[in-house]
């Protein structure tokens, strides 16, 4: 095997790094895409309903998916374009139950337009935008700091996949 690492400069390991962030964020902005095409798929079986005191269902899930999905893109674009957030997240936190009150209010197809429309705009953002940038960290209050990518990947995707999963089960037939 060749020995290349002693010629290696430090440019040259930044360019790798950033060779390395470029791909994490178009896997990143895949997953975000995954999830939304796995979301307009289950879209057409959400019925309009509303609920009670328990368990979310299909037509509320949809409502809180609209939710996440506004709030963490948003929080995306703002940190990674180096605004800092107008709210901290346990704000938002506390906020969500309402605001999903009033979108669950909402039809489902207009839930779905809104969110794979606000998918769209995240997944571009992720796309288009440095990695460097994506980097940014921004404090989401009561000593939560988080990079732009880390808004992206936990709270926005990871969470939505959860979500979707759990639409997927609640629409299962039988």
């Amino acid at each position: 095997m060749k020995i290349e690492s002693p010629a290696f400069t430090l440019d040259d390991v930044r360019s790798f790094m950033a060779t390395y962030l470029d791909r994490e964020r178009n896997l990143l902005a895949d997953r975000l895409q995954d999830a939304s095409d796995r979301l307009a798929a289950l879209a057409p079986r959400v019925k309009a309903e509303h609920g009670g005191e328990s368990d979310w269902n299909a037509h509320e899930l949809l409502a809180h998916i609209a939710v996440l999905s506004k709030f963490y893109g948003v929080l995306v674009h703002r940190v990674s374009s180096g605004q800092q957030p107008n709210m901290d997240l346990l704000e938002a936190v506390h906020l969500r139950d309402t605001v999903g009150h009033q979108m669950s209010q909402l039809e489902p197809a207009d839930l779905v337009r809104m969110t794979l429309a606000d998918h769209a705009r995240t997944i571009k953002t992720l796309r288009e935008t440095e990695p460097e940038a994506l980097r940014r960290s921004a404090d989401l209050g009561e000593g939560i700091t988080m990079t732009a990518e880390e808004i992206a990947r936990l709270p926005l995707v990871s969470h939505l996949e959860l979500h979707i999963k759990q639409l997927e089960k609640l629409l299962a037939p039988g």
